[in-house]
């Protein structure tokens, strides 16, 4: 878990299964010092037995770049608190439970409220019926991303190259990895 107004944190490369609640990001609801955090998920592969948070996001700009996702249960990017969420070039490979398919989750708030939330999806691949809500303004005025801030996103199709090897090195002393 990244909290209490952590920021500039990425994460990347890893190779994440058996768990339930995966990342968490943000503190809490009311820790508003979270609103400053920013947090890339860049290369991970989110594989067999996972339920849910890949990540979950509390306030924050969160940029979730070609990662692989082949199994989840409930959801896979969920969050509180008004975050932004820019998805791209992921692959999404959803459940085979009809009640699962989407890949977002907005915790503690209707509609009315999080429709305002900026959360994107921008050259994705969906796979077995996966969906991604978005929300927000279609052009919001704070959204200007810088190309030294960001990972340029490869398209979706090279997810499965890209993280091909995440996890664990398998390095032996002596021997180069």
């Amino acid at each position: 878990d990244a909290i209490q107004g952590s920021t500039a944190i990425t994460i990347s490369n890893c190779h994440f299964t058996h768990h339930d609640h995966v990342i968490l990001l943000g503190a809490s609801d009311v820790y508003s010092k979270d609103q400053y955090m920013q947090v890339t998920l860049a290369f991970n592969h989110f594989g067999k037995e996972l339920i849910q948070r890949m990540p979950r996001c509390r306030w924050g700009y969160f940029h979730v770049v070609n990662n692989d996702y082949t199994h989840w249960k409930l959801y896979a990017i969920g969050g509180s608190t008004h975050p932004t969420i820019i998805s791209q070039g992921n692959r999404f490979i959803a459940p085979d439970d009809p009640l699962t398919k989407e890949i977002t989750h907005r915790n503690y708030a209707p509609e009315s409220e999080w429709r305002n939330w900026i959360w994107r999806s921008e050259g994705d691949r969906f796979m077995n019926g996966a969906f991604f809500v978005t929300s927000g303004p279609p052009s919001p005025p704070h959204l200007k991303l810088k190309k030294k801030d960001i990972i340029k996103a490869k398209p979706a199709t090279f997810v499965g190259r890209l993280t091909k090897f995440s996890g664990t090195l398998k390095c032996k002393e002596g021997v180069k990895c």
